[in-house]
């Protein structure tokens, strides 16, 4: 295998055409180059230069290498910078999840809040419910996650980005739509229900029954998505418990509704990420969007 040594011989060799200046800007003498070159050559199998007493020349395969040699240089050249960077957490990659409804609100002002701290670091994106993304965290596949609490304390650090209210969503030409003060209970009892899914939606699913005496009777849709409510609400196939960020969704027909004090600031999203992670660009992000929500 050749040396790095051995292609700054060469391409010195190559720029000077001519060993002697070559070994002058390599401080060296020039028997010690010309061996270089020639272990060079006997190593690949081929010759690189044209030479006699009078003129050095690059034979094709020399001009092809030449190139190569450049690049990889110049590569190395990089790579102790790079390795640092990296290690103080000033580039590398940061793998980012998000669940479908973070994605309308939060997921764009996180990304510009990173970039703009961490430039040369690379983001990646996935969609993710909460449970794939803590899931992801844990092994590894996912450094930072948008979700919805609770997380385990011992393994998960998180803090929270957002808290908004729970709305009700109701098509547009509905009744309630134009109602000035908060919707009641008995002004949902008689609706049909669009409703969170307790397996893909556990997190809403458990707010709604909490703070909303939902009968089970008039749930006419049962989905895991937001989009998919409010696509529903949009199809006047019912009414939806969706976080305010729904709007941002930018559906037409579908109003949301307050639903008064007991809602307001009730739907969660954190940041979370893997306590024990040895990824550096991971705990400057973390640093950045923390500074940002300060």
């Amino acid at each position: 295998m050749f040396t790095l040594d051995q292609i700054r011989c060469f391409v010195a060799v190559s720029e000077e055409l001519h060993f002697g200046r070559a070994a002058e800007r390599l401080n060296m003498t020039q028997p010690p180059l010309s061996r270089q070159i020639q272990k060079l050559e006997r190593t690949l199998g081929v010759s690189l230069l044209d030479r006699d007493h009078r003129s050095v020349q690059l034979t094709a395969a020399g001009k092809a290498f030449l190139l190569e040699c450049r690049e990889l240089l110049a590569t190395a050249e990089r790579a102790p910078s790079t390795a640092r960077k990296v290690a103080s957490g000033y580039d590398g990659i940061v793998r980012i999840g998000f669940t479908a409804a973070a994605g309308y609100g939060a997921l764009g002002p996180l990304l510009d809040t990173i970039g703009a701290a961490l430039p040369q670091v690379q983001l990646e994106v996935a969609e993710l419910v909460t449970r794939e993304q803590t899931e992801a965290i844990s092994s590894g596949a996912l450094d930072l996650g948008l979700a919805r609490p609770p997380f385990d304390p011992e393994t998960v650090g998180s803090f929270r980005l957002v808290a908004e209210d729970l709305m009700l969503a109701v098509p547009s030409d509905h009744e309630l739509a134009s109602r000035k003060g908060p919707v009641t209970e008995a002004d949902v009892h008689e609706l049909g229900l669009i409703m969170h899914s307790p397996r893909t939606a556990r997190y809403f699913y458990d707010l709604t029954v909490r703070l909303f005496p939902v009968d089970h009777q008039r749930v006419v849709y049962t989905v895991g998505q937001i989009t998919t409510m409010v696509a529903l609400v949009r199809a006047k196939r019912g009414v939806a418990l969706v976080p305010e960020s729904a709007r941002f969704l930018g559906v037409d027909g579908v109003t949301l509704v307050p639903l008064g004090e007991r809602a307001a600031g009730v739907v969660e999203l954190h940041a979370i990420w893997n306590r024990h992670s040895a990824n550096p660009a991971l705990h400057r992000a973390v640093e950045a969007i923390s500074a940002g929500t300060a």
